[in-house]
C-alpha cells in the first residue's frame, strides 16, 4: 500500500470521486434492500416499497432528491428510510479516503470495490443478523485475483490472508459452543475474515479481528450497560469486523509499525 496524505485540499479530483462514490452508493441501496429477500439486483427498476411507485430518474438523484422530497415519496408521501442517503455519503466519503491513502491507479479501483462490499455487508448484517455469500465468495475470489496483478499484498501473502483470516475464525466458532455452550460466530463472519485477508493479506486479517473483539467488546459492554441489550444476547459481528478492515486498509503500515514496535 503507498504512502498518502490523509490532509490533502479537497478539489475537483476529489469531488469527481465523491460523486461517483454517491452514484455507487445508491445501487449499494438496492442491494441492501434485495439481497436478504433474495431478489434480484438487476430488475426490475427501483420503486416505493410502500406503494410500488417506479422511481422515475429525477428522484433517484443519491443524496439531492432525498434532500429535495423531504425523505418521502413523491406520489404516497411514505417515508423513505435514511439508510438510502447515509450508505451514498458514507460511500462516497469511503472513496475519497481511499484515493487520498492509495492515489489514482487499479489499486485504488479494487479497494473501491472491497470498500463497497464491506458496507453492503455492515447493513444487511446489523437488521439481519446474516452475511449474505454473493458478496463474500466473490469477494475472496477477487481478493486473490487482483493480488496477482493490481494489489500489493501480493499472491502468496493474499492466500495466507485467506487460510488465516477464515482458519482463524473457523477454529474459534469449533470451540466456542465447549467454552460457552453456544455458537459464537457464524459461517457469514468466518468468510468474510477470509475475503479481508484477501484483500489485505494475514497480518492485517489478523490486526481486522483485534480491532473488531475491542470495538465489539466496548460496543457491548456500553448497551448492556445502559439496558439496551441483554447480557449474553446476540450481536451481530460483521459490522465491527467491517470497520476493523476500513481501519486496516486505511492505516495498515502504521499499525504494523506499531506492533512491531511494542514487540521489539
Amino acid at each position: 500500500m503507498q504512502e498518502g496524505s490523509l490532509i490533502l485540499p479537497f478539489g475537483i479530483m476529489e469531488l469527481g470521486v465523491f460523486v461517483f462514490g454517491t452514484i455507487i452508493g445508491s445501487f449499494l441501496t438496492v442491494c441492501i434492500y434485495r439481497l436478504p429477500r433474495e431478489q434480484s439486483i438487476v430488475t426490475p427498476r427501483s420503486a416505493c416499497p410502500a406503494c410500488g411507485q417506479n422511481i422515475p430518474w429525477y428522484d433517484n438523484v443519491p443524496v439531492l432528491s432525498f434532500m429535495l422530497l423531504g425523505g418521502r415519496c413523491r406520489k404516497c408521501r411514505s417515508s423513505i428510510p435514511y439508510r438510502y442517503p447515509i450508505v451514498e455519503l458514507v460511500n462516497g466519503v469511503g472513496y475519497v479516503a481511499i484515493l487520498w491513502r492509495v492515489g489514482w491507479g487499479w489499486p485504488a479501483l479494487a479497494y473501491g470495490v472491497f470498500f463497497s462490499a464491506l458496507l453492503i455487508i455492515t447493513w444487511i448484517d446489523w437488521d439481519y443478523l446474516m452475511i449474505p455469500d454473493a458478496i463474500t465468495l466473490p469477494g475472496i475470489i477477487l481478493g486473490v485475483l487482483c493480488s496477482l496483478w493490481i494489489l500489493p499484498v501480493g499472491f502468496v501473502n493474499s492466500l495466507l490472508g485467506v487460510i488465516v483470516g477464515g482458519g482463524v475464525l473457523l477454529a474459534m466458532a469449533w470451540i466456542s459452543p465447549f467454552l460457552f455452550g453456544k455458537e459464537g460466530l457464524g459461517g457469514g463472519d468466518i468468510k468474510l475474515l477470509a475475503m479481508v485477508g484477501a484483500f489485505l493479506g494475514w497480518q492485517l486479517a489478523l490486526a481486522t479481528l483485534m480491532i473488531a473483539s475491542i470495538l465489539g467488546a466496548l460496543v457491548g459492554v456500553g448497551l448492556i450497560a445502559v439496558s439496551a441489550m441483554k447480557r449474553g444476547q446476540y450481536m451481530p459481528f460483521g459490522p465491527y469486523l467491517a470497520l476493523g478492515a476500513l481501519i486496516s486498509l486505511l492505516f495498515g503500515p502504521e499499525i504494523m509499525a506499531w506492533y512491531l514496535g511494542v514487540i521489539q
